[in-house]
C-alpha cells in the first residue's frame, strides 16, 4: 500500500510525504516539495521493496568501505594463515586509502577502474612500480570483499570488480636449478656457518614444500622412522603428507639428535626459539659463493617439480606432492615429461612389435 500526504508547514509551504508499507517490510516515508518527485519516489521504492533490493540500496548507502574492510577483517580474515593475514591487511590498507571513505553505493566500476589505474602508476616504498601480477593479487582480494559483501552481508546488489578484466602478466617463472648448480649449492651450504642451512635445503629440493613449511617445520610432524612429514601449516590449509627420502632423511637422523628442548621446530629462531629460523643472509650468502644468479627459495620447488617430470611423475603425482589446488599448477612441468614419454612409448612398442 502506498499513499501521499499533503501537509503545509510553519511557514506556509506545501510539503509531499510518500508512505510505503508493504506487508512483512518496515513502513518508509520520504518528504518532498513537489508531488511528482513524492510520486516517482514512492513507485521506485515500492517496487525496490518487492524486488527484495531496497533495503540493500540502503545499507550500500549507509555502509562506507571502510566499514566493509572492518567486518571483513573481524570476520573472515581472521580465519587465514599468519601469512595470508599480513599480505591481505596491507593491501586492505591501501584500498582504504583510496576508497574508504565512499559509501558503497558510490563505489562503481568505473571508480575501480580508475583506482587501479593508480595502483599501476604508483611508485611503491621500493621504488618501483607493482607488477601486473602483483595488480592482479589487490583487485583479486577486492573482488572477495564484495563478493562476501553481496553474498554473505547483502550489503550491495552486485560486485563492482566483476567486469573489470585482468592485467596481462609475464609467463610465469620457471627457473629451476641444473645438475652443476646443484653441486655447487649444496657445497655452499656445506660451507655456511649456519648448520642447518644445508638440511633446509635439502629437504626443500627433495620435497617441493614450500619456504613456509620448511622453515616452520616441527618435530612432531617428522617420522624419521617411516621417512615422511606431514605439513600442517599450508599455504591452502589442507594438511599434506610429504616423503622425506635418500640424502634428505639421512640429514634428518642426524638434525634429530642434536634437537633443542624448548621447542617442537625443527628450525627455530635463535632469539625466540618459538618461532621459525629466518634463513634470508645464510641463503644469499650460500648463493653469491655458489655463484648462482637469478634464484630465489621459492625456486628450490620449481627444481623438485622439475627433476620430479624429468624423471617421469605425472601432472597428477607432482600436484599431490607439491600440493597443488588445480591440475592447471602442475602443468608447466608438463613439457619436461616429453622425453620420459617417448621412452614409454618406445619400450611399449618394441614390447608389442618387437618380433616384427
Amino acid at each position: 500500500m502506498a499513499n501521499i500526504m499533503e501537509r503545509l508547514t510553519a511557514d506556509k509551504k506545501v510539503m509531499y510525504t510518500a508512505r510505503v508499507r508493504i506487508k512483512g517490510n518496515p513502513q518508509q516515508t520520504a518528504t518532498f516539495a513537489r508531488k511528482t518527485d513524492a510520486k516517482l519516489w514512492m513507485q521506485k521504492t515500492e517496487a525496490l521493496i518487492r524486488e527484495g533490493k531496497y533495503f540493500i540500496q540502503a545499507k550500500a548507502k549507509k555502509h562506507t568501505f571502510t566499514d566493509l574492510a572492518d567486518r571483513y577483517i573481524n570476520t573472515i580474515l581472521k580465519t587465514k594463515s599468519p601469512k595470508v593475514q599480513v599480505q591481505y591487511r596491507q593491501q586492505l590498507d591501501k584500498w582504504c586509502s583510496m576508497i574508504g571513505d565512499l559509501c558503497l553505493a558510490d563505489i562503481s566500476t568505473a571508480v575501480i577502474s580508475q583506482r587501479r589505474e593508480k595502483l599501476v602508476e604508483e611508485i611503491t616504498s621500493k621504488g618501483k612500480r607493482r607488477t601486473s601480477a602483483s595488480i592482479n593479487r589487490y583487485m583479486a582480494l577486492l573482488s572477495s570483499v564484495f563478493t562476501v559483501a553481496v553474498r554473505e552481508w547483502q550489503w550491495l546488489e552486485e560486485n563492482p570488480v566483476k567486469k573489470i578484466k585482468k592485467l596481462k602478466e609475464a609467463d610465469s617463472r620457471e627457473r629451476y636449478l641444473s645438475e652443476d648448480e646443484i653441486d655447487r649449492l649444496i657445497h655452499s651450504c656445506r660451507q655456511s656457518q649456519n648448520k642447518d642451512l644445508l638440511v633446509a635445503v635439502v629437504l626443500s629440493l627433495s620435497t617441493g614444500a614450500r619456504q613456509m613449511e620448511i622453515w616452520g617445520l616441527k618435530w612432531p610432524e617428522v617420522d624419521l622412522n617411516k621417512g615422511i612429514a606431514k605439513l600442517v601449516e599450508t599455504k591452502n590449509r589442507q594438511i599434506r603428507v610429504v616423503p622425506i627420502q635418500g640424502y634428505a632423511l639421512e640429514l634428518m637422523r642426524l638434525r634429530s639428535k642434536v634437537r633443542r628442548i624448548d621447542t617442537s621446530l625443527v628450525f627455530p629462531s635463535t632469539v625466540d626459539p618459538q618461532k621459525p629460523f629466518d634463513f634470508r643472509k645464510a641463503w644469499a650468502s650460500a648463493l653469491r659463493r655458489a655463484d648462482i644468479k637469478n634464484f630465489r627459495w621459492h625456486d628450490l620447488r620449481h627444481s623438485a617439480a622439475s627433476y620430479l617430470a624429468m624423471n617421469g611423475a605425472s601432472t597428477r603425482e607432482i600436484a599431490e606432492i607439491l600440493g597443488h589446488k588445480t591440475l592447471q599448477m602442475s602443468m608447466r612441468y608438463a613439457h619436461l615429461t616429453e622425453n620420459h614419454s617417448t621412452s614409454l612409448v618406445r619400450a611399449m612398442n618394441e614390447k608389442m612389435f618387437g618380433k616384427y
